[in-house]
């Protein structure tokens, strides 16, 4: 498959790549916010938007900043761009889902902080991508965040109903399943061929 093609990109972002389970970015909102499948993939939906708004918007400020050769001004404009978008889902939800927006508590505004949303701005910049290239990994990379905190939600789900020893509940196992999650998409790195 070609690396430059759009399926491989957005493929490299979902599962090879996995900004998760395979580069740890994004690990806060993954561990918090994964206790319930609904809350969880509510934060994927949010967190997708702004990685795709993200995305868009860095593409067109490189491109002017590059321009006027303005290019170390990139990470400040990259963080006003991400908090500026999640201010905008923020306001969203609280006016058209107060009930989420409260189940979703202090993870919201800390999207501004996910370190996956600024990777991908910094990524693909660094990568070189154009508009559509751009697209196809904001939303692969975001496709890949809800994969992961969904199959972290379910897990944590189904043992709740377990009887598990008293050393291994809360965050000890949150981070076991991590671990295992992590190791499993270790498995998917073949699939990017040799670059």
């Amino acid at each position: 498959m070609n690396p430059e093609s759009l399926g491989f990109i957005f493929l490299s972002a979902f599962l090879i790549n996995n900004f998760v389970l395979a580069m740890f970015l994004g690990l806060c909102p993954f561990v918090g916010v994964s206790a319930k499948r609904d809350t969880a993939f509510n934060m994927s939906l949010a967190t997708t938007f702004v990685m795709f708004v993200s995305s868009v918007c860095a593409y067109g400020v490189n491109s002017i900043l590059t321009h006027f050769e303005l290019e170390f001004l990139r990470l400040i404009s990259y963080i006003a761009i991400i908090a500026s978008a999640v201010q905008l889902v923020e306001m969203i939800l609280k006016k058209f889902s107060p009930t989420l927006f409260r189940a979703l508590g202090i993870f919201l505004p800390l999207i501004t902080t996910n370190c996956a949303i600024l990777g991908v701005a910094l990524f693909q910049t660094a990568r070189g991508y154009d508009f559509f290239q751009s697209v196809a990994f904001s939303l692969g990379a975001g496709a890949g965040f809800g994969l992961a905190i969904m199959l972290m939600a379910g897990l944590r789900e189904k043992l709740e109903l377990s009887k598990l020893p008293n050393i291994t509940q809360a965050a000890a196992l949150s981070m076991m399943l991590a671990g295992i999650l992590s190791m499993t998409f270790m498995g998917f790195a073949g699939l990017g061929g040799t670059a």
